[in-house]
């Protein structure tokens, strides 16, 4: 089917692309590669990425060369759903962290979420947005310029097969918009997809009703989710060193078992003054409270999964002086006291509405 959709009021196109994607996606490209019959080393050769780099389990690629990569798949092979393909080479360890913790939600929206707040682990040339419109849930890719149409089907059909793993292989979405013109060849997009397609779209979304993504799923694991989120974090924090959000967030996460530092006490251990981070904060969208108070919170959840940490002890972990701090703000937070939280075992992955931001 053709046709364009009208453009969601609110939806924001992708920067541009800060440089780098997780060296196993160019991995799962060789391997479908590889099953076409294709010379897997030439090919990386033309588009100038190292076999090396391959190999090592988080190591990164340059955007460009993932870029050369998939132009020189689709010359190779003159396969039109060639990006579909890519996404069955995909294993289950091969997005790091992101990959357990979407494997251990606990419903397909927590899974969603998760993607959406964590995509930055696998690329930071896309964003995901995931919003609930009337009685329809819409995942959306904004991709920035440059990004290949073939790497959009590959995410689209990793999502799906993802949704697929979790529910059942017949599940599908109610459809799927893509920007991408409709391909000479449609038919390995109709029985992959297995969903109302339209090209020419505005967007690159799919649509799923509420029902199916708000089911409890049978694997879900909240304790082993929210451990994965935290390693995730981490590693974020690390990769985006020119990202000023996550450089503080990285300083806070190693010093708030010390107490509470100040924004003076951040900006003098990133060696900038308190003024020129309270601009740039200011520039990227957010505050420094924002960001005290919603490492404060993620880490909260992370820590009170694990039976180890008493009461006391997260309340020192996250910098606050006494309990009494803490629970008002989880009561802010959650609704709910600390203990109240972890007796019932909650699990649902709820990270702060603003978390989104700390990772743009």
């Amino acid at each position: 089917m053709d046709g364009a959709t009208t453009r969601t009021p609110g939806l924001e196109l992708a920067p541009a692309a800060r440089g780098t994607t997780l060296a196993t996606w160019p991995k799962a490209i060789c391997r479908a590669l590889d099953a076409a019959g294709c010379d897997v080393p030439s090919l990386l050769a033309q588009a100038g990425l190292d076999q090396e780099i391959l190999n090592e389990p988080n190591g990164r690629c340059r955007f460009e060369q993932g870029v050369a990569l998939w132009h020189c798949a689709v010359a190779a092979t003159g396969d039109p759903a060639f990006g579909l393909k890519v996404a069955s080479h995909i294993k289950h360890t091969s997005f790091y962290a992101l990959s357990y913790g979407l494997s251990a939600s606990s419903t397909l929206k927590d899974a969603f979420e998760r993607l959406r707040l964590y995509c930055h682990v696998v690329s930071d040339a896309v964003e995901y947005q995931f919003v609930r419109r009337g009685s329809e849930y819409h995942f959306v890719i904004h991709a920035a310029a440059g990004v290949p149409h073939e790497s959009i089907d590959a995410a689209l059909a990793s999502c799906l097969r993802m949704c697929r793993s979790f529910v059942g292989h017949g599940y599908s979405p109610l459809r799927i918009e893509l920007r991408r013109p409709r391909p000479t060849r449609i038919e390995d997009f109709e029985s992959i997809l297995r969903s109302p397609l339209y090209f020419e779209c505005t967007r690159n979304c799919m649509v799923f009703d509420c029902a199916s993504i708000e089911r409890l799923l049978d694997g879900a694991n909240p304790e082993l989710a929210r451990h994965n989120d935290a390693i995730a974090l981490q590693y974020l924090a690390r990769i985006e060193r020119g990202n000023i959000q996550a450089r503080v967030r990285e300083v806070l996460m190693r010093h708030l078992e010390r107490g509470e530092p100040s924004q003076e006490d951040v900006a003098a251990l990133l060696s900038v003054s308190a003024r020129t981070l309270q601009r740039r904060l200011a520039h990227s969208g957010c505050t420094y409270m924002d960001l005290l108070d919603n490492t404060r919170h993620t880490l909260a959840l992370t820590y009170l999964s694990a039976p180890e940490h008493s009461l006391s002890d997260i309340t020192c972990l996250l910098g606050f002086s006494a309990c009494s701090s803490f629970t008002r703000a989880f009561r802010r937070w959650t609704g709910l006291s600390p203990s109240a939280w972890r007796a019932q075992g909650i699990g649902t992955h709820q990270p702060p509405e603003t978390l989104g931001c700390l990772l743009a």
